[in-house]
């Protein structure tokens, strides 16, 4: 075992709070992206997959916090566990917008439950080495699924085809929150396995495990929504739409997703050496969702 820490950017490390967002979804459309409901239920997927994953993830990490001797780390840990659980209830609130447009994600969603909560959930095991091994993969996983969070959350920061396409700004806001506090806490998740564990073939194993497995189930829930479409007739999904969309800027480019791999692979690999902190607190200060959760939080108007 190996954990040797790559050198952070220092510039980009800020104090994590949660945002206590809220979202009105009664205005948008079934194709939040007009016209492209391929583009639409791509991103759509998120809303399937984060609100189990990102309750997963507080779960682990309450476990993970004995384990935890820095005490900025510490405090790192506790403001994003508060993000992410607002991240899994504001994606949770898409979902009876989705049944009222004819899109009843309950089957898929009951299967993504099981995946998190048995699956990858606490196993009978004897306390001692097997049950803190169990912890470790667990915490190696989250590390590799953040850097695909945080490097959504770029892209999406960055996407300005979308807006250039019409895109419902009420998702165009929740997506960007969400991926402006993907970008501001980057570092934490890989930060904390480095502390707790930080052994390379751990980190090359559950990257392998996790790219799989949203590959997999990003596929499949694309695919849920495009078959059950009401307002499609033969709605199909394939990657050579998802390569078309990422040329055309609506989806992230397949040559970027790509590129993502060697760099979370490099020894020298560190969160902080990609995307920009700066922009992502630019976007919080003015996010529409952000901006009226700090006006709540404080009083003003």
């Amino acid at each position: 075992m190996s954990n040797t820490q790559p050198a952070p950017v220092a510039s980009q490390r800020t104090q994590l709070k949660a945002r206590k967002v809220s979202f009105a979804w009664e205005k948008t459309p079934l194709h939040w992206v007009p016209g492209d409901p391929f583009a639409t239920h791509t991103i759509n997927v998120l809303h399937l997959l984060l609100p189990a994953g990102e309750r997963w993830f507080i779960h682990v990490y309450r476990q993970v916090l004995p384990y935890i001797h820095d005490e900025q780390l510490r405090q790192d840990v506790i403001g994003f566990i508060g993000q992410e659980a607002v991240h899994s209830q504001a994606h949770d609130d898409v979902l009876p917008r989705l049944k009222q447009l004819g899109l009843d994600p309950t089957p898929y969603t009951a299967q993504v439950d099981w995946l998190f909560e048995k699956l990858l959930g606490d196993r009978t095991l004897p306390p001692g080495r097997a049950r803190k091994w169990w912890l470790m993969e667990r915490v190696a996983t989250i590390a590799a699924i953040e850097h695909y969070t945080a490097f959504l959350g770029d892209w999406v920061l960055n996407a300005d085809e979308l807006d250039r396409r019409g895109a419902d700004p009420t998702m165009l806001d929740l997506l960007r929150w969400h991926g402006a506090e993907e970008v501001e806490h980057r570092s934490v998740a890989f930060d904390v396995f480095m502390h707790v564990d930080g052994g390379y073939r751990r980190r090359v194993r559950t990257w392998a495990a996790a790219f799989a497995a949203l590959l997999f189930l990003w596929q499949r829930g694309t695919r849920f929504f495009m078959e059950n479409d009401p307002s499609l007739l033969h709605g199909k999904a394939s990657f050579k739409e998802f390569y078309i969309s990422g040329r055309r800027g609506t989806l992230p480019a397949t040559g970027d997703l790509l590129r993502s791999i060697p760099r979370y692979l490099s020894h020298a690999y560190h969160p902080s050496q990609e995307g920009s902190t700066a922009q992502a607190v630019d976007y919080l200060a003015h996010s529409p969702a952000a901006t009226a959760a700090e006006a709540r939080m404080t009083g003003t108007s």
